[in-house]
């Protein structure tokens, strides 16, 4: 018996010591520079006056649940583990262009997509970076989330001086340290929610260089410019607590057109919302990938995005949140034949480049290839 006590004794101390071991680990890993900030001090304080903050957390427009009704996290884990989901990512390597922003006509009205969703617009002579993820993963963990072949050919270097760099939210595939660090020197302004800030400080931007701002804020630009920013519905967080930074999207207004630059949502009826209130909009980028019916509530089906371009008042859709990294369980080309399929049969034009290639954003006869197909 006295035996038998020891061995569980000895046991159970092997065991603390190991919790413990992987504990200090995980906390000193997660001391790392590219886990970013919480919110501190003057913005801590602005982050809590917020109305949509509450009981220590940013809340969505309605109830947004982890997991839709009827799934649990113990069948989508052995989902992951055991079963067989073909073609999440691209054997063959993905057709791109290489556009060279450094040598476009300072006068050109473009967008250059990145691939998932990120990219560049130049725009009555003002230039914009969305979300740019260059390190090739979407992970603070090297090598665990790695881009689809021929999917990373921009890097830091093969940005142009940008006016505004904008941040839909702190999810590791919006929001890459190292291209951030990288791209230290080329950013003038920085846009992002409230909070999100913190990031950039701890990483060496001026913080009279960053705009944080809460859900419908006006932000007036240079002349004839402006950026409204407005909700999504979905989460925040690079560490173990979420949601202390808030998401959101984004109205841009030009001399030229109006975009809408939605960050990662579920449909709710902020759509609605926007549409009603800023009117139509030329051309709305819409999250339409890494989707899945059991996370519904914040990122959108296909039939969703559809529904939501409508809602919107858009003139064209064009669907990102694709053919980059692998986050759900779709084959990697499913978002962007779905949503082909679908906005041909309600008539609305769809925006589909390569990564890479131009799109004339006042040019809306533009026709583009469905280049998906035929990539295995």
């Amino acid at each position: 018996m006295k035996r038998t006590i020891k061995i569980i004794k000895k046991t159970m101390t092997i065991f603390i010591i190991i919790v413990a071991l992987v504990s200090a680990a995980v906390y000193l890993y997660m001391q790392k520079a590219e886990f970013g900030q919480v919110p501190s001090g003057v913005r801590l304080d602005a982050v809590t006056k917020s109305t949509h903050y509450k009981e220590g957390a940013f809340q969505n427009v309605h109830y947004t649940p982890t997991l839709t009704e009827g799934y649990s996290m113990f069948g989508v884990m052995s989902d992951q583990l055991f079963k067989n989901f073909p073609r999440r990512r691209p054997v063959d390597s993905l057709p791109s262009v290489k556009t060279d922003l450094h040598a476009l006509d300072p006068d050109s009205n473009v967008l250059v997509w990145f691939g998932h969703s990120s990219y560049f617009i130049q725009l009555d002579g003002k230039r914009f970076l969305i979300d740019p993820v260059f390190s090739g993963n979407a992970s603070p963990i090297p090598g665990t989330n790695t881009a689809f072949k021929g999917a990373d050919i921009y890097k830091p270097e093969d940005m142009p001086a940008i006016d505004y760099l904008l941040i839909t939210h702190d999810h590791y595939d919006h929001l890459d340290y190292e291209t951030i660090l990288a791209l230290k020197g080329k950013i003038d302004t920085v846009i992002c929610g409230l909070g999100v800030g913190g990031h950039f400080e701890k990483w060496g931007y001026d913080v009279d260089h960053i705009i944080e701002k809460d859900w419908y804020e006006h932000i007036p630009l240079a002349s004839g410019f402006s950026l409204d920013t407005a909700p999504t519905r979905h989460f925040s967080g690079r560490g173990f607590k979420r949601n202390n930074t808030l998401w959101l999207s984004f109205i841009l207004k030009t001399p030229s057109l109006t975009l809408y630059l939605g960050g990662d949502s579920g449909y709710d009826t902020h759509f609605k919302e926007i549409g009603d209130k800023f009117g139509q909009i030329d051309l709305a980028l819409l999250d339409n990938g890494q989707y899945n019916k059991a996370w519904q509530a914040i990122h959108m089906l296909p039939e969703e995005v559809i529904k939501a371009s409508g809602d919107l008042h858009t003139k064209r859709l064009f669907p990102v949140h694709s053919s980059k990294f692998m986050l759900a369980q779709h084959p990697w080309d499913e978002p962007l034949s779905r949503t082909s399929k679908l906005a041909a049969e309600k008539g609305i034009p769809l925006v589909t480049p390569m990564i890479g290639e131009v799109v004339r954003l006042t040019d809306p006869d533009q026709v583009f290839k469905k280049w998906w197909e035929g990539v295995e």
